[in-house]
């Protein structure tokens, strides 16, 4: 593999993504780039199967726990480092292999991001208070009111309905207004696309078995270090899949037997909303039931 290519894999947890880039990085002297919004925050290492520091040292990573938890990575800040990261890795002659499970990610930097100016974080914390104040369906109202295209998010999408209000409230302008402007891809062609799709029942298998090793390998002791810095709770590492259901179990108010259980069909629940996500969003991406396929279907591919 020439330098100054780019190969995306992605796929649902568990499905052996991460697996088939750092063979594939092995085998042809490329670097990994991360394609998880979970996997950014450094908080939380085993509970987002982040890859070990032994595969970390076998090829470079980029993007992998580079952020605190107290802060938000969104879509437009994941693609403009993802951007900088290939850029970095082609001046080497390498190519850059972009795995992850986030299709908002991908989406992101082949399509191009809206040009939304910066957003002060006081914005988004007076956006929380204010739905605190209104009530759910009052602030859903009241954005709409200001940006009719809002008009499909559900009450219940508070992010969503947040960030449409500190955008008009900082800018003067809707949401809408910046989506709907030209955008430019981040990077340039794809050298090669796949998606690794399991069998369902194998990946559901697989998913279980992960759980299962993330209760044993040190997650309760990593949630437990998260709780302990009282960040707050709408924070996006504090809904990583897994926190809750731990969390619940250092409150006292579950056993290891139910957390176990409530963990597997959280991650279950999860991949199979991946793969939905997948089907609908990425029906021209090749398909591979496993790691091995998908790299021997990019190696023949480029």
């Amino acid at each position: 593999m020439s330098g100054g290519k780019v190969i995306l894999i992605a796929g649902p947890t568990a499905s052996g993504k991460s697996g088939a880039a750092l063979a594939l990085a092995e085998k042809a002297g490329g670097e990994i780039i991360n394609a998880d919004a979970m996997q950014v925050y450094a908080d939380l290492r085993i509970l987002t199967a982040r890859p070990s520091p032994g595969d970390e040292r076998a090829v470079p990573h980029h993007l992998y726990g580079f952020m605190d938890g107290a802060g938000r990575c969104s879509a437009g800040r994941w693609a403009a480092c993802a951007a900088a990261a290939v850029a970095d890795i082609h001046s080497r002659g390498h190519a850059a292999v972009i795995v992850g499970g986030t299709g908002l990610y991908f989406r992101a930097l082949e399509e191009g991001l809206s040009p939304i100016p910066e957003i002060a974080p006081a914005w988004r914390a007076a956006g929380v208070a204010r739905r605190r104040e209104l009530g759910a369906a009052a602030f859903r109202k009241e954005v709409i009111a200001r940006d009719p295209a809002m008009e499909n998010l559900p009450e219940g999408d508070a992010q969503r309905l947040v960030r449409a209000w500190e955008v008009f409230e900082a800018t003067g302008k809707p949401l809408s207004e910046f989506q709907n402007l030209p955008r430019e891809p981040l990077i340039g062609d794809i050298a090669a696309r796949i998606v690794i799709e399991p069998p369902r029942d194998a990946l559901y298998r697989q998913t279980e078995l992960r759980a299962a090793a993330m209760m044993r390998g040190g997650a309760v002791d990593e949630v437990r270090t998260l709780m302990a810095r009282g960040l707050d709770p709408g924070l996006p590492v504090m809904k990583a899949l897994g926190v809750a259901e731990i969390a619940a179990l250092l409150a006292g108010e579950a056993g290891e037997e139910n957390t176990l259980a409530a963990l597997q069909q959280a991650t279950r629940r999860f991949a199979k909303r991946q793969l939905t996500w997948f089907r609908n969003q990425t029906p021209d991406w090749p398909r591979a039931a496993t790691q091995e396929a998908a790299v021997e279907a990019i190696l023949s591919a480029i």
